[in-house]
C-alpha cells in the first residue's frame, strides 16, 4: 500500500494499530451459596455415596461446589420483573439487582441480527436479511430470526470449529516429518453435521471415545473417534514404548480437559498439588485408554455396500493374484532390506515387541507390533522407489506388471476412500497400566486398573468386554455421560454461554477444581445444566434459550456508573463487545466480497499463502488450483501443525498442538497491517467495490457509500461519517490521478471496464458451448484472456478494426496460437492498461472508491461484534 494512502487511512481513523481490546480480568466472585432441592429427573445417588465416605479427603470433596450433583434451583424473585423473557433473565438480573446495578436497554435490531449471525454462523448477515428482520412486526420476529440462525447449515460449521478447537484436530501430524494425515477430514465434517443435525451431545461423546466399541459397524461412529485420533504424533518414532506412553498421557489429559473440566495431566508426575487426585487414580483412568490404537485405512464402506465391495475386490483379486504375486517377489527382498535398516533403528524393548512371533505377542506386544506397521504403511511404494534407483531391469519387470494390471481396471471397484479411526486391535484383553515414578515411562511400580477419581464419583466402571475390544472406553465413556455425573452437563453449557458473552460463568472453562475461577452466577449454570440434560441433551434448545434472552439482547455501550460498581461487566449489565475470531473475520470479509463459496465438507483446501511465506517443503502447501476452493469457508482450511495459515494465525486462531479451552484475544500491530497490507485481503476489497458498483448503478457515492456501510456493519452512514467519506474520496481521487499519470499501478474495483455488452457475449459463449452460464470466476478469466488479445491487437493492428469481435479474436488467437504450437508474443498487458487509464477521472474515482471500501473493511466497526 502506497505511504499516502495509508496516510490518508489512518487520518480517518479506519486503520487501527491497536485494536480496541474486549478483554477482562478475573476478579473474586461472590460466595457460593447452598443449592436447592434437586431435579426430580436428577439422580442424586452420588451425593449419597461421597458423603458416606469416611476419609478426610472425601470430606472435603462433599464440599466442593462443582463435583455435587447438579440441582435445578428455582428462579429468583426479582424486582424488575416486566425484564424477565427467559428464565436466564431471572438469574442475571438477581444479582445486577444484588448490586444496585440496572440493565442496559435493548440493541437496536440491526445490531442485534448482526450479532446473532456473528455467533449462529460466525458470518456477518447480508442486507437483505437485516432489512427483512427490522421490517418484521411480527409479535415472534426474534424466535424466527433464532429458529432460522440455528436450522442452516452454516450453524454446524460455525459450532463445529469451537469445538475442534478442543480436539486438537489438524489435517497433519505435526513434529517433525508432519505427514499429511488424508482421512481425518471426515472427522471435521462428522462434528459440523453433529451440530447441523442437533445430534444430542450424550450421545455425540459416546460416539467420540467409544464409537468403535459401541457401533462397530457404522462408518460415522468409526469417524467419530477421529477425536481421539486427534494426537499431534512423531511418525517416525523410533522409541514405540515411549509413543505408546505418550499416547495414552494425551488421551488421558484431552477426555478429562475437555468433558471434566478437570486438570488430570497435573497427577501424572505425582499427587494433584491442589484438587484431590492422586497419581495412583491418574493411572487408574488413564487405564481406559491404554489399549487404544489407530487405524488409518478403513474403507469407508457400510452394510450391503461394504459387502458388494468387498465382493467385487475378492473377484479382482482372484483374477490377479499371478501378476501381483510376480510383483511381490520382485520387491520382497528390497522390502526385507528396507524393513531390516528401519528395525536397526528402533530401540530394543520396541525391537522386542516387533520381532516376536504373532503367537506369542501380548496386548503391549501387539500395539507396537500395529504401530511398526503403521510407520511402514508406505514400504511398498518406497521398495518401488528404491528399486527404481538400484535395479533398472527388476524395475523394468515391475512396470511391464503394473501395464498388465491396468488390464482387469474394468473389473476393479472403485477405492471408497478410507476412513482413519481408533480400535483395540480386535482383541479383547488390554495391556497392564503402571503408576510410573515421576511420569517416567520405563520407571514402572505398582499395577492398577481402570477406576475413576474419587474426587469426581464413588462409582465403579461397568466394564463389558466384546470379542473385538476391551470394552472399557464405552465403560468411560458411560460414565461420562450419566447423568449422575455433575460435570459433563456443566462444562459443556459454561463452554456454551463463555462462546457467546465472552467469558463463562466459570471464567477456567477447562479448570471446575480448586485453582479455577469461581462461578459468577451458580444458580444460574446449574439451572442451564438440569434443563440442557432435562431436553435431551439439545445443544440447539440450549443456544435458543441464551439467544432469545433479555441478557443477550442488551446493547454494548459502556456505561460509566455500571463500571465503577462492575468494571469487568461479570454481572452482564451489557453485552460485551468482542473482536471477531479469526475464521470470522476471513469469512465476513469473503462474504462481503461475494466471494464465499457455500460447499458443505471434503477434503480440506489450500487457499494462497501471502507472498515471502516460506514452508519447509515445497509438498507442504500445494495451493488449490480452483478458484471455488480458495474461498470456502476457514473451517475448510488445510491445518499444517507446523505451518498454520498466516492470516488466521495472526487473529489467535486455536493451536492445534493441545487442547484450545478458550480463543486469545490480543491486539498487535501485525494485525492491522496484514489486513491494510495483504494483496489478497485488497482483493477482497477490489471485490466488494465491484459488488456495490454493480449493486448500485444510479445515486453517487452517498449511495454506494451507504451500500458499503449496509454489506458491513449492518447499518447506515450517520451524517457526519457519510461528509467525511465523501470528502476522503474527493481527496482520495487526486491522489490516484497522480498514480495514474505516473504509470503506476493503480487498484481497480473488479469488473471496471468491462462494457455490459462484452459480459452478455462471454454468457452466450458459455452456453452454446457448456450449456450453461459461466460463474464469476470463469467470466472473470474470460473477459481478461479478452482484454490481454484485445491489447495485442491494438497493437499488431495498422488500423482500427470498426469490425472488432472480441469472443470471436479471443477464440480466434487461441486457436492460431495452438496450431503454431508457440507462445504468444510478450505480453504487457498491465502496462498498456495503465497507459489506457491517463487523463481518465472515472478510474482515479474507481481506484480511491477501492482504498474507500478497503479502509471500512478495516475498521474496527467491522472487526467487533457489538
Amino acid at each position: 500500500m502506497n505511504k499516502s494512502l495509508t496516510a490518508a487511512l489512518l487520518s480517518l481513523g479506519f486503520v487501527s494499530l491497536g485494536f480496541v481490546a474486549a478483554g477482562s480480568t478475573a476478579a473474586d466472585a461472590p460466595g457460593v451459596p447452598a443449592l436447592p432441592a434437586a431435579h426430580p429427573t436428577l439422580p442424586s445417588t452420588a451425593t449419597a455415596a461421597v458423603l458416606a465416605a469416611a476419609s478426610p479427603a472425601s470430606a472435603a470433596i462433599a464440599r466442593a461446589w462443582a463435583y455435587t450433583p447438579v440441582n435445578r434451583p428455582a428462579l429468583p424473585t426479582v424486582k424488575a420483573r416486566a425484564w424477565v423473557r427467559t428464565p436466564v433473565d431471572a438469574f442475571v438480573l438477581a444479582r445486577l439487582e444484588e448490586k444496585g446495578l440496572a440493565p442496559s436497554p435493548d440493541a437496536d435490531r440491526a445490531t442485534f441480527i448482526r450479532r446473532a449471525t456473528l455467533d449462529a454462523w460466525g458470518l456477518i448477515p447480508t442486507p437483505e436479511d437485516v432489512h427483512a428482520f427490522v421490517n418484521d412486526k411480527s409479535p415472534k420476529a426474534y424466535e424466527k430470526l433464532v429458529d432460522r440462525l440455528l436450522a442452516s447449515p452454516h450453524y454446524g460449521e460455525r459450532q463445529g470449529r469451537r469445538w475442534l478447537d478442543l480436539t486438537r484436530y489438524a489435517d497433519s501430524d505435526g513434529y517433525n516429518a508432519d505427514g499429511t494425515r488424508p482421512n481425518i477430514w471426515r472427522y471435521r465434517d462428522y462434528v459440523i453435521a453433529a451440530f447441523n443435525s442437533d445430534k444430542p451431545f450424550d450421545r455425540f461423546v459416546k460416539e467420540q471415545i467409544a464409537g468403535d466399541e459401541l457401533w462397530p459397524d457404522r462408518n460415522e461412529a468409526l469417524v467419530a473417534t477421529g477425536f481421539l485420533r486427534n494426537f499431534p504424533d512423531e511418525i517416525n518414532a523410533r522409541d514405540l514404548n515411549l509413543k505408546k506412553q505418550e499416547v495414552a498421557n494425551d488421551l488421558t489429559d484431552t477426555v478429562s480437559s475437555v468433558f471434566l473440566g478437570t486438570t488430570l495431566g497435573c497427577a501424572q508426575c505425582h499427587d494433584h498439588k491442589f484438587d484431590k487426585i492422586s497419581q495412583k487414580e491418574y493411572y487408574q483412568f488413564q487405564a481406559f485408554f491404554v489399549n487404544a490404537s489407530w487405524n488409518d485405512d478403513v474403507k469407508a464402506l457400510e452394510g450391503p455396500t461394504r459387502a458388494e465391495w468387498i465382493v467385487k475386490q475378492a473377484k479382482w483379486e482372484e483374477a490377479t493374484k499371478d501378476i501381483r504375486a510376480q510383483q511381490d517377489a520382485l520387491l520382497k527382498p528390497v522390502i526385507e532390506k528396507l524393513e531390516s535398516d528401519r528395525l536397526s533403528g528402533f530401540v530394543p524393548d520396541t525391537r522386542t515387541s516387533i520381532t516376536k512371533p504373532e503367537a506369542e505377542r501380548d496386548a503391549y506386544d501387539r500395539w507396537i507390533y500395529h504401530r511398526n506397521l503403521w510407520t511402514l504403511s508406505g514400504r511398498t511404494r518406497n521398495a518401488v522407489a528404491d528399486l527404481k534407483k538400484k535395479d533398472k531391469d527388476g524395475y523394468a519387470k515391475y512396470q511391464a506388471l503394473e501395464e498388465q494390471l491396468k488390464a482387469f481396471d474394468a473389473i476393479k471397484p472403485q477405492d471408497p476412500g478410507n476412513i482413519s479411526t481408533m480400535s483395540e486391535l480386535g482383541h479383547s484383553d488390554a495391556p497392564p497400566t503402571y503408576v510410573l515414578f515421576k511420569g517416567i515411562y520405563d520407571r514402572k511400580l505398582d499395577e492398577v486398573q481402570p477406576g475413576f477419581p474419587a474426587l469426581l464419583t464413588s462409582a465403579k466402571p461397568n466394564i463389558v468386554p466384546t470379542a473385538t475390544s476391551s470394552g472399557r472406553r464405552t465403560a468411560v465413556a458411560e460414565w461420562i455421560t450419566s447423568p449422575d455425573n455433575p460435570l459433563t452437563a456443566r462444562v459443556f453449557v459454561n463452554r456454551q454461554w463463555a462462546q457467546v458473552f465472552g467469558n463463562g460463568i466459570v471464567e477456567s472453562v477447562s479448570d471446575f477444581g480448586k485453582m479455577g475461577v469461581k462461578p459468577t452466577n451458580p444458580e444460574l449454570l446449574d439451572w442451564l445444566s438440569a434443563e440442557f440434560v432435562q431436553d435431551g441433551w439439545s445443544v440447539k434448545k440450549l443456544q435458543r434459550e441464551i439467544l432469545l434472552s433479555h441478557t443477550y439482547r442488551q446493547a454494548s455501550a459502556p456505561r460509566s456508573e455500571a463500571e465503577k460498581i462492575d468494571p469487568t461487566n461479570k454481572l452482564l449489565w451489557a453485552f460485551p463487545r468482542q473482536r471477531l475470531e479469526a475464521e470470522e473475520i476471513r469469512d465476513s470479509l469473503l462474504e462481503a466480497s461475494g466471494l464465499l463459496e457455500d460447499k458443505l465438507g471434503g477434503p480440506s483446501v489450500f487457499p494462497p499463502l501471502p507472498a515471502g511465506t516460506t514452508a519447509p517443503n515445497r509438498n507442504f502447501w500445494i495451493t488449490s488450483d480452483n478458484p471455488h476452493d480458495v474461498n470456502r469457508r476457514s473451517v475448510y482450511v488445510f491445518i499444517r501443525r507446523n505451518l498454520p495459515y498466516p492470516l488466521l494465525d495472526t487473529f489467535d486462531w486455536a493451536n492445534p498442538q493441545i487442547v484450545h479451552n478458550k480463543r486469545d484475544v490480543t491486539t498487535t500491530a501485525p494485525q492491522a497491517l496484514a489486513l491494510i497490507n495483504s494483496d489478497l485481503v485488497y482483493s477482497w476489497s477490489k471485490s466488494l467495490a465491484g459488488r456495490v458498483i454493480k449493486e448500485v448503478p444510479k445515486g453517487g457515492d452517498a449511495a454506494r457509500i451507504a451500500r458499503v456501510y449496509e454489506i458491513l456493519y449492518a447499518r447506515q452512514p450517520d451524517a457526519f461519517e457519510k461528509t467525511r467519506l465523501l470528502a476522503f474520496l474527493e481527496s482520495q481521487q487526486d491522489v490516484q490521478a497522480r498514480q495514474i499519470a505516473a504509470g503506476k499501478k493503480v487498484n481497480l474495483p473488479d469488473g471496471f471496464g468491462v462494457a455490459p455488452p462484452l459480459e452478455s457475449e462471454v454468457a452466450r459463449l458459455y452456453k452454446v458451448a457448456y450449456g450453461r452460464a459461466p460463474d464469476r470466476f470463469e467470466q472473470a478469466a474470460l473477459v481478461e484472456f479478452i482484454d490481454k488479445q484485445k491489447a495485442r491487437e491494438t497493437r499488431w493492428a495498422t488500423a482500427p478494426n470498426p469490425n472488432y469481435d472480441p469472443v470471436a479474436l479471443a477464440s480466434a488467437a487461441a486457436a492460431a496460437n495452438a496450431a503454431a504450437n508457440t507462445p504468444p508474443p510478450a505480453d504487457d498487458a498491465t502496462s498498456a492498461s495503465d497507459d489506457s487509464l491517463r487523463n481518465d477521472p472515472e478510474a482515479a474515482h474507481a481506484a480511491a472508491f477501492v482504498d474507500l471500501v478497503h479502509a471500512l473493511a478495516n475498521a474496527n466497526d467491522f472487526l467487533y461484534r457489538f
